[in-house]
């Protein structure tokens, strides 16, 4: 009888130790998770489209140096983004690549977003998980992703956006109408006049990818400038007399990402949050992701390769913006045409050429081409939060042609500062993934034996 109990015990025992030490499985959808969770609670701290640029760049950045140093599929980003040294080597066998690329993603999240707590909670949920199935692993490869990211961070602190946070605000200048003046409702300053002052990633200063100036300004009529302020105007009035019917309302809502619209009821005024257009590629990165069954590291290397592509095409379109300072069109209509006008979309608060839904789409277009193919189809549900329905595309050019043409449906956009901002992004994009290696070839492959 003792010895069936001892036995019995013993068993359980044996099975109490198994399952405190199930190996740990980390996907794709754990990273998935990740990302989204830092675009909801930028979301939630309302980022700034160029701020939250750069938070995607350096969390996946971090994921994506943990991630090669272990797939000799992969090259570090070290001599090909500008200033980053080599991280820390492994230091044990037992590391976990994967636990240790999600813990540097979240370190870096973390230490970027306002929310803290919200992102540590998402995170902590995780972690807490694979911690119960095998403590010593994760253990030991926490602490390797934590090394990583306190080697980002480092390199982090040197891209002058600290600099940046004690530089003047904008000045407006009123009495030249051809200038960006504060627009309705809140009229808030311009922001982050001084992007172009942050380190790129690839490209080799905020002005390489200087477009041409933007139109004279003049409201002469037949000029270039006032015919094109007339078709923001003449759509608008298109659009209001078909009503919601009219798709090109659908296109304007869909690709709006404006991470703060600010809304007066009465005496009351409040806010909606929505994601920014960089996060809303982000969004599509994932999906991409998903339909290709892409396992975690090439999902890791998708979201790195577009998220500089993203903030290298902010840096530029902000270089622009804050050059040619350009007045935005809902200005000029409430001035000589019609004081009441509203466009469809809320104005952004900044300067209006080039187009920045414009520059980053077509640069993140070229990312995704380039990892996925010109062919790729997808269903867009990135907005579906945000009560909007999903829309379709037959690859990932046709969506950024269409985030684009939105800026004009939306009434804050002139045609040029679309058109051009546009091939813009596309160069830029080009640029990138002309100048990033992320993957190995067989001769290289073969070198490093």
């Amino acid at each position: 009888m003792k010895r069936i109990v001892i036995l019995a015990v013993f068993s359980a025992f044996l099975i109490s130790c198994n399952q405190g030490n199930k190996e740990i499985t980390v996907t794709a959808d754990d990273y998935h998770y990740a990302n989204d969770n830092v675009s909801k609670t930028m979301v939630h701290d309302i980022f700034s489209p160029p701020v939250a640029s750069r938070v995607y760049a350096y969390t996946n950045i971090a994921a994506y140096e943990v991630m090669a140093q272990f797939d000799k599929n992969y090259k570090s980003l070290v001599g090909q983004v500008h200033g980053l040294s080599p991280v820390p080597k492994p230091d044990s066998d037992k590391i976990n690549p994967d636990i240790a690329a999600i813990v540097a993603f979240y370190d870096i999240g973390t230490e970027l977003v306002f929310s803290e707590d919200i992102l540590k909670s998402k995170r902590d949920s995780l972690f807490i998980k694979w911690k119960e199935m095998d403590e010593e692993t994760f253990n030991i490869s926490e602490k390797y992703g934590l090394k990583v990211a306190s080697h980002i961070k480092d390199w982090m602190a040197k891209d002058n956006y600290a600099e940046t946070r004690t530089m003047p605000k904008f000045s407006v200048h009123t009495e030249d109408e051809g200038r960006w003046q504060p627009t309705p409702p809140s009229y808030m300053d311009g922001i982050e006049p001084h992007w172009m002052k942050i380190r790129p990633f690839v490209i080799k200063t905020c002005d390489q990818f200087k477009p041409a100036p933007p139109p004279t300004f003049s409201m002469q009529e037949g000029t270039k400038f006032h015919n094109e302020l007339m078709e923001v105007y003449n759509i608008k009035e298109e659009i209001d007399s078909v009503g919601d019917d009219d798709e090109r309302m659908d296109i304007a809502k869909f690709w709006d990402c404006n991470p703060y619209v600010s809304i007066n009821r009465g005496h009351l005024m409040f806010a909606t949050k929505k994601i920014t257009p960089g996060g809303h590629w982000i969004g599509i990165t994932k999906i991409a992701c998903k339909k290709a069954n892409a396992d975690l590291d090439k999902s890791i290397s998708a979201y790195t390769q577009t998220a500089i592509a993203i903030a290298d095409g902010f840096i530029s379109c902000w270089d622009e913006k804050y050059r040619s300072n350009l007045v935005r069109p809902e200005t000029l209509i409430n001035k000589y045409i019609d004081e009441n006008w509203t466009p469809v979309l809320q104005t952004p608060p900044f300067p209006e050429y080039t187009s920045g839904h414009s520059v980053v789409s077509g640069a993140a277009a070229i990312s995704l081409t380039d990892i996925f193919g010109d062919d790729f189809a997808f269903d867009d549900d990135t907005e579906m939060d945000y009560g909007l329905p999903i829309r379709s595309y037959n690859s990932f050019n046709e969506a950024s042609a269409e985030a684009a043409n939105s800026r004009l449906y939306g009434g804050i956009h002139y045609r040029s500062a679309i058109e051009v901002g546009l091939v813009q992004g596309r160069q830029l994009g080009n640029y990138v993934i002309n100048n990033l290696q992320l993957t190995n070839t067989d001769q290289d492959q073969v070198a490093s034996k």
